[in-house]
């Protein structure tokens, strides 16, 4: 079975997440003031991640749910494919 590599780092993977979230904030003509209140995530924390893409997965969460992208959070994990038999049956047990 071929080996399937990543080839972006943890900080470049977050921050293109960063990104997605700040470009669905501007589509919907909100404030990082505004999201901050809709989501509950203080404005301090929303500027952080929108600059460098640090952020609790909770908040995350929570900034997902006020820009009504949920679905994608939901989604984490779900199409994982099994790399061999014994995963099949490891989740079994």
């Amino acid at each position: 079975m071929q080996k399937k590599y990543v080839w972006e780092t943890a900080d470049e993977i977050d921050l293109a997440v960063a990104e997605r979230a700040r470009k669905i904030r501007r589509r919907l003509k909100m404030s990082q003031q505004e999201l901050s209140k809709r989501s509950g995530v203080s404005l301090g924390s929303l500027k952080r991640f929108e600059q460098t893409g640090n952020i609790s997965f909770l908040s995350l969460t929570k900034i997902a749910v006020a820009l009504d992208a949920v679905d994608g959070i939901k989604a984490l994990f779900e199409d994982v494919p099994y790399k061999s038999i014994e995963e099949v049956l490891n989740e079994w047990k």
